[in-house]
């Protein structure tokens, strides 16, 4: 019986042993390096993909992307599958009225004829370019919407984990 049991404890050491070589795969959390491909939806349209692309990286936990999707892949490893959904508040933000101006055409400059949907860049205070969206053209002005374009929207990603270091 003493045989068994201690050929049962060798066993269970190697085992032990082998499993730290070995490693369990990372898990996705604070400070990992994390690879996945996603196909980005919004409204049931494709809107952004890596396929055909190198997959994205970022490190987990330093802000590198919208913090609801960085939230739904805590605690994934490589080979995970997974379809995520991030409501505006943990995305790109709700819409922000403030963020709609109007702007009088002779603004915009000479060369440009304001139609709705397009798009514009203007310069902010510190010189930064601000883009916009025309979504209303008006006699002497047009209204412009600096809001993100997917601020106010649900996103699904389907995403797929490649690498976890």
């Amino acid at each position: 019986m003493r045989d068994i049991i201690l050929i049962v404890l060798a066993a269970m050491v190697v085992l032990f042993n082998a499993s730290l070589v070995k490693g369990e795969p990372a898990m996705i959390s604070d400070g990992k390096i994390v690879k996945f491909n996603y196909v980005l939806t919004v409204e049931n349209q494709v809107v952004d993909s890596s396929q055909g692309k190198e997959p994205l990286q970022y490190t987990h936990g330093q802000k590198m992307i919208i913090p609801g999707l960085e939230s739904k892949l805590a605690g994934l490893q490589a080979g995970d599958k997974k379809i995520v959904v991030v409501g505006p508040e943990d995305a790109y933000g709700v819409i922000n009225q403030e963020a709609i101006l109007e702007v009088p055409t002779d603004k915009l400059g000479a060369n440009v004829e304001p139609q709705v949907g397009m798009m514009l860049q203007l310069t902010g205070p510190q010189g930064q370019p601000i883009p916009g969206k025309i979504i209303e053209v008006r006699e002497a002005s047009v209204i412009i919407d600096f809001n993100h374009p997917l601020a106010g929207k649900e996103l699904q990603f389907e995403v797929e984990i490649i690498d976890v270091k």
